[in-house]
């Protein structure tokens, strides 16, 4: 079975990479397989630094195809924050119940109106040797007052789809995998999928 290595240790974006992946026989990999290479530090301005970056850290090291995601939460009000520092929002521990503590007390007093926001994902695809590629995706959406749902993760439950009526961790995987800002980037990756199986071993 081809293996493709996907530059992260989050199990949830793990698990969507599966769905396009595993029907093309492709077993998916990520950072938890290779413990020696440790965290890659997100230094990066933007999402196609952070995904490149950790794309192509990974892939000169393993000799391998390898994907590194960036995503994260744009939120007008707030002038675009979290953005690239979305997993890190409310500090260097990677905590969804802090970072969305954090954007709810950040918005208290905005109103409903003015609650408008987007995710964003920037998918980095380097290939040992040649010019890495990028596929994006975004999801529009507003940000509730209060979470909503158990599904998902990171800021799934505050982030309402009006196109559903329900937050984002409301709706079932297969829904979000179509509508989501991944869902929308993997969909880019698909329509060249048959370029990218050739050079995964």
């Amino acid at each position: 079975m081809k293996k493709l290595v996907i530059a992260t240790n989050n199990v949830g974006k793990a698990q969507e990479f599966e769905k396009l992946f595993g029907a093309h026989g492709i077993e998916i990999l990520t950072l938890a397989d290779f413990p020696e290479i440790g965290e890659i530090e997100e230094t990066g301005t933007t999402f196609a630094e952070n995904a490149a970056l950790k794309a192509e850290t990974v892939a000169k090291q393993i000799g391998q195809v390898v994907i590194g995601d960036d995503s994260g939460l744009i939120v007008d009000a707030l002038d675009g924050a979290p953005g690239v520092y979305s997993a890190r929002y409310a500090g260097n521990q990677h905590n969804d119940a802090d970072n969305n503590e954090k954007l709810m007390k950040e918005l208290r007093d905005v109103p409903k109106s003015a609650r408008q926001a987007r995710f964003h994902c920037t998918l980095a695809i380097a290939f040992p040797g040649e010019a890495t590629q990028f596929f994006t995706g975004e999801c529009e959406g507003e940000i509730l007052a209060l979470p909503q749902g158990k599904n998902g993760f990171g800021y799934d439950p505050l982030f309402y789809l009006p196109e559903f009526d329900k937050s984002m961790a409301e709706i079932t995987p297969d829904q979000k995998n179509k509508i989501s800002h991944r869902g929308k980037a993997l969909e880019k990756v698909a329509k060249n999928i048959d370029q990218l199986l050739e050079k995964i071993v």
